[in-house]
């Protein structure tokens, strides 16, 4: 009886034992990844979308995966896709308008007429994106996460009020880059590229005249006080279009029931977490201009009636780009219109 009193007591051991390298061995699959912004911390994108989306993953995926906030992004903003390609930082994102030679298919929803929202366009484009543009992997190199768009872009200036083309003739205009610089060139503005963050500086110098933005970054930028006129135009005459990504190796290194778990909430779930963010920053910043007494106008139909003739060159080169990069440019466009007024009536 003894031997075999004795023989139970080293099972419970070696029970509690492999019991507690279980233990051990989950502790040690926690994943802490790390995640950069080249926005300000207060800026929409860091904190209603990274930082949200960081709580949704590690909520889906039970705490084992997290993430850290680097105090300092790593590169500047258009060598971001790098960056998280070489591992300088695991989750980051860019806009399209920032690597239009390495994006083409992102410049679609940065055309002019789009959706009423930063969630319709960003719904909208996703569902276009994971249809037709994934398969052709023009994010090869990382992982990508997801698409979305920001707000309806519009034009800001110091200047004067901007009612027709002819208006723009002249005035020095930052953009992003992509279609926002070609709309400038279009529309005859002196065009010139310079990422979000220096607006401020460039407006109250006098470098820059105006700036292509969405009503958001009246608020993001502080260029409440320099801006003087502000000119909306329906749908946006321009858009930003932004990949979201992580690391391969990273990402090939987790499990895959955390890879499920990461994109249960990614993909059109990160699409419209992004756009409602960005609306609702949009809101808050037309508030913010009306208090400012920004002198605000609504697009005049001769001024719509030009962009609208300007940016004709610019959709086709976009579609004969697209096509010649194995997607049948035409047809998505149209087709992406059609997904705008399905998004917008199902909201």
């Amino acid at each position: 009886m003894a031997r075999f009193a004795t023989a139970a007591i080293y099972g419970s051991a070696a029970l509690v034992l492999a019991t507690f390298a279980g233990w051990s061995s989950a502790a040690h699959s926690q994943t802490t990844l790390t995640m950069s912004s080249w926005v300000p911390p207060s800026h929409l994108l860091t904190k209603d979308v990274l930082s949200v989306w960081a709580q949704n993953v590690e909520k889906a995926t039970e705490g084992r995966v997290k993430f850290q906030m680097l105090a300092k992004h790593p590169s500047a903003a258009p060598g971001t896709f790098d960056a998280v390609r070489d591992g300088l930082v695991d989750v980051s994102y860019v806009t399209a308008s920032y690597t239009p030679a390495r994006h083409i298919f992102p410049l679609l929803p940065e055309l002019p007429g789009g959706g009423a929202t930063a969630e319709i366009n960003s719904v909208a484009f996703s569902r276009i994106h994971w249809k037709y543009f994934q398969p052709v992997n023009e994010y090869k190199g990382v992982k990508l996460l997801g698409v979305f768009t920001h707000g309806p872009g519009q034009m800001f200036n110091t200047k004067r009020p901007i009612t027709k083309v002819e208006d723009l003739a002249g005035m020095k205009i930052r953009s992003g880059g992509g279609i926002s610089e070609q709309m400038a060139r279009a529309l005859g503005a002196s065009a010139f590229v310079k990422p979000a963050p220096e607006s401020y500086e460039l407006l109250s110098s006098g470098v820059a005249d105006g700036t292509f933005f969405p009503l958001e970054s009246i608020i993001s930028f502080k260029l409440d006080s320099v801006v003087k006129y502000a000119t909306l135009f329906p749908g946006g005459f321009y858009g930003s279009a932004f990949g979201f990504f992580m690391n391969e190796d990273k990402w090939n290194k987790l499990s895959k029931a955390d890879q499920d778990a990461i994109m249960s909430v990614s993909g059109e779930a990160l699409a419209r977490l992004a756009g409602k963010a960005w609306d609702a920053t949009d809101r808050a910043a037309l508030e913010v201009m009306k208090k400012a007494n920004i002198q605000i106008e609504e697009a005049s139909p001769e001024l719509i009636k030009g962009v609208q003739e300007r940016s004709k060159d610019i959709i086709e080169k976009w579609k004969k780009d697209a096509t010649a990069k194995g997607v049948d440019g035409a047809k998505v466009f149209a087709e992406f219109h059609e997904e705008l007024k399905r998004v917008a009536a199902s909201n």
